[in-house]
């Protein structure tokens, strides 16, 4: 139930942090996995959705590490083609900013993504991200004027 239900969500969310679907796949399945693993040793199973999310979040954060340790040895990561699902989700006049959300500080990307992709309120998203509800309203704030910047918007 929890996985039929909640994957999709956790599958959008990854691909939105990541870019590629294929890691992302990867990183939302891990979760589950990871998730089976511990069940017996979850203290109220109706935090498993929270657990998830984190884990997700948090294999998100490894895979862009990993990335940027590449990327000072030269080595390059490129996407594979967005698959004709990841193109259904993101149409054409998304992917601009979808490419300024990947270029921005990763907390800032990931309370947005979290905010207004997957609709947590600030103190979810506080809990998830071991911040205050305050820093996540002014890390929303300042995400979103860079973002109205980059896209030549008019900040709100």
């Amino acid at each position: 139930m929890l996985f039929g239900e909640h994957r999709p969500g956790l599958l959008r969310l990854a691909v939105v942090l990541l870019g590629d679907q294929r890691t992302a796949e990867d990183v939302v399945q891990e979760a589950f996995i990871g998730l089976i693993r511990h069940w017996s040793g979850l203290r109220d199973p109706d935090s498993a959705l929270a657990y998830v999310r984190s884990a997700v979040l948090n294999g998100a954060r490894g895979v862009l590490r990993r990335r940027a340790v590449l990327a000072r040895f030269g080595v390059r990561h490129d996407p594979a083609i967005w698959s004709a699902e990841s193109a259904a989700m993101f149409q054409e006049d998304r992917r601009e900013v979808m490419a300024a959300l990947r270029s921005l500080a990763p907390r800032r990307q990931q309370v947005l993504v979290l905010r207004y992709y997957l609709d947590l309120s600030d103190n979810e998203i506080a809990e998830m991200l071991g911040i205050t509800s305050a820093t996540v309203r002014s890390t929303a704030t300042c995400a979103l004027r860079t973002l109205a910047r980059q896209l030549g918007e008019v900040a709100v």
